[in-house]
């Protein structure tokens, strides 16, 4: 199926599941002990807040741990890497810390407006964070929802071009959500007029690995259906294909 769309606003459901009760307020609070040797392990879902009141959702029940913050429509998927102490850092793809969690099972996230990192406290479950299941019309309506929303932080008509199937109809959704995520990122750049005079068109198609590219006014982002959400770029990759671009 081939959309050619230009409109604004919207953004991916996620399917509701019951997160499992803990056995003690110590369990709730911290996770049951672990077999790798870590003094706690969290829940598989949870939500969490910041200091600052940054709240965000951490799903670690797929292959690779996803992060949502409460904010924003952008699921991040994260890459845990060791590191000293025991901890485990979490990253995005590009290799920038997102979080990091200790031994004994504090957490930490790193935000724009607090690089260095803050606190964060468990504050109860969540839902796994799960691509939906679109048929041609929902997906039409989410590729014309990001166009719009893409053109209106742009101040012009930038039209998404879409090929898509069944099996990648959520996964090309949920790309072309995080690519009006990056539009409206570069908007709020002092050099946002330039930087999206180089922007023209959008078109997102099928492949084997997640790759974004910008060639003479097109911005073409490749999905990995079989990766699920980790087959796609995150919008900061897009920022920065787009700022790197001449």
């Amino acid at each position: 199926m081939s959309i050619c769309a230009a409109a604004i606003c919207a953004g991916l459901g996620f399917a509701s599941a019951a997160a499992a009760q803990p056995e003690t307020l110590k369990e709730g609070l911290f996770g049951r002990p672990s077999l790798d040797g870590r003094e706690f392990e969290p829940p598989m879902v949870a939500r969490y807040t910041s200091e600052d009141g940054d709240a965000f959702v951490l799903d670690r029940t797929q292959g690779r741990p996803l992060l949502k913050f409460d904010d924003s429509p952008e699921v991040w998927v994260l890459n845990p890497q060791p590191a000293p102490r025991g901890d485990v850092i979490y990253k995005d793809d590009l290799g920038e810390p997102v979080l990091r969690a200790t031994r004994l099972g504090g957490l930490t996230v790193f935000t724009p407006h607090r690089p260095s990192g803050e606190a964060v406290a468990l504050t109860g479950g969540g839902s796994p964070l799960r691509l939906a299941v679109l048929g041609p019309q929902a997906l039409a309506e989410r590729v014309v929802a990001a166009s719009s929303r893409a053109s209106h932080a742009a101040r012009r008509l930038i039209p998404f071009d879409v090929e898509a199937t069944p099996r990648s109809s959520g996964l090309i959704a949920d790309a072309a959500l995080v690519v009006s995520e990056a539009v409206v990122r570069i908007s709020r750049r002092a050099d946002a007029s330039r930087m999206l005079a180089k922007l023209r068109e959008v078109k997102l198609v099928e492949g084997r690995k997640p790759t974004a590219s910008l060639s003479h006014g097109a911005l073409q982002v490749t999905v990995a259906p079989a990766m699920g959400l980790a087959g796609r770029p995150s919008s900061k990759r897009i920022v920065m294909v787009t700022l790197g671009s001449r």
